[in-house]
């Protein structure tokens, strides 16, 4: 199935207008003490999707796909401090800590943005293949990966010189990438049911991983290197080791489906954005679902600032950003 990140927005607007799945209350399972709450809701631009966040300054990003900016965020006053214009149809964000450097796919454009958090504005674009969805970085090595969707690549960029200086084939339809800070691998989400896996030293797919229908977004747990891929269609999230490239567990996070994924290593939790208006709670100990609290309409996109522990959801039909703090 042909999914860009408009049509599965289109998608998720279907879903919570049609079929509204019932919505729990945030609740703890026995024996993980975790209360979490929406504490404020953010009004950014058109259709939010992507977002991320520099925890060393407290600032999110997020990329509104139908209003062609980006909304920059304070994470001390959850206020809007600047909105920047960038190609057409922004979908995936990644910041780079390291440089203070952010990084948004275009699917529009066929282009990357390159924004610096200094001052706020674009001081690059990147040409790269077409429909770029999903974008990630090595901070150790400036690397950044983005996966172009219509031409089943993926763009290797050097952070440096804001040049594209690889281009690697992985398969059909590729959307999510991650990026194991361990071995240095990516991890690219392709159709219908498999993950390519990038050897960082030599820019080559070096494992292909079977995982659940229509996988979707990557989240990487920096300490333990485990990754964590979202199944949109199978609304099951499936746990990779990263040492040996297997699934080593099935999480199943129920209807609608699931799309954004974050890890916060230090609470040892993952949040899923379900696609209709919850937020869903993993148990890294366990991996089961320990909590589930509701958001706005068509949640989308997950972001971690696991120094606060504070999560943010984009609600795509809502246009706004949930903001969710975790108190133990």
């Amino acid at each position: 199935m042909r999914w860009t990140q408009r049509v599965v927005t289109l998608v998720a607007v279907a879903i919570a207008a049609l079929w509204p799945a019932a919505t729990i209350p945030a609740s703890a399972a026995s024996g993980h003490p975790i209360r979490l709450r929406v504490t404020a809701t953010i009004r950014v631009g058109k259709g939010p999707f992507g977002v991320a966040t520099d925890p060393r300054t407290r600032t999110i990003y997020v990329a509104n796909t139908l209003s062609n900016t980006v909304s920059v965020i304070s994470g001390r006053t959850n206020r809007v401090m600047a909105t920047i214009r960038v190609g057409r149809f922004p979908a995936g964000v990644a910041v780079n800590p390291r440089t203070t450097t952010i990084y948004v796919t275009d699917e529009g454009s066929g282009t990357v943005s390159v924004i610096s958090g200094r001052s706020n504005a674009v001081v690059a674009t990147i040409r790269v293949g077409r429909f770029p969805a999903g974008v990630a970085v090595n901070p150790r090595t400036s690397t950044i990966y983005v996966t172009n969707f219509h031409s089943g690549t993926v763009s290797v960029i050097s952070g440096r010189t804001n040049t594209v200086v690889d281009t690697i084939r992985v398969g059909r339809f590729p959307v999510g990438v991650g990026v194991n800070p361990h071995s240095g691998s990516a991890y690219v989400t392709v159709a219908r049911h498999n993950v390519s896996v990038i050897s960082g030293r030599t820019n080559k797919v070096v494992a292909t991983i079977r995982v659940g229908r229509s996988p979707f977004a990557v989240a990487v747990d920096p300490h333990t290197g485990i990754i964590y891929v979202t199944n949109a269609a199978s609304e099951t999230v499936s746990v990779i080791s990263g040492r040996t490239n297997t699934v080593v567990a099935t999480v199943r996070v129920g209807y609608p489906a699931a799309f954004g994924v974050v890890a916060d290593p230090q609470a040892k939790t993952i949040y899923v954005a379900n696609g209709d208006d919850q937020a869903v709670v993993i148990s890294e100990r366990s991996n089961t679902v320990v909590a589930r609290v509701r958001v706005g309409p068509c949640a989308l996109g997950a972001a971690a600032n696991p120094r606060a522990h504070v999560i943010y959801v984009t609600n795509a039909c809502g246009n706004t950003l949930s903001v969710l703090a975790v108190r133990r």
